[in-house]
């Protein structure tokens, strides 16, 4: 079975780190972003089968992200996991649009990792 790409944006180095290293030892291609500038193109190049993005960002807000990919035919199918240490599954949402899945911060590992795999079992069937 060919690698997974999964896309990380997350501002905080350390979370992005650690996400990125523990995504790499499951066998995943893990492309790393600090910021949205530029999003769109990096999702287009990097071609992820999962994106895990936080909602608060330097520079824009996750969820305007999330819109924008799913507002997309192109991407639109793309799994999309929100992570955010403010927001919770309840209060996250903006203009109706929701992420396939939510985690508040700080999160467990594994089940991360079961958050991850459910993603991708759903975008495969």
């Amino acid at each position: 079975m060919a690698k997974k790409n999964i896309l990380v944006i997350e501002d905080n180095h350390a979370i992005l780190d650690v996400i990125t290293l523990i995504l790499e030892s499951e066998a995943f291609n893990v492309a790393g972003l600090n910021k949205g500038a530029d999003f769109i193109s990096h999702v287009h190049d990097f071609n992820p089968d999962v994106i895990i993005m936080d909602i608060m960002l330097p520079d824009t807000d996750g969820r305007v992200l999330l819109k924008e990919i799913k507002g997309t035919d192109t991407t639109q199918h793309i799994p999309v996991l929100m992570i955010s240490a403010r927001y919770n599954a309840t209060n996250y949402i903006l203009d109706g649009i929701e992420a396939d899945d939510f985690m508040a911060k700080p999160f467990n590992i594994d089940d991360l990792m079961d958050k991850i795999y459910a993603l991708l079992k759903k975008r495969v069937s």
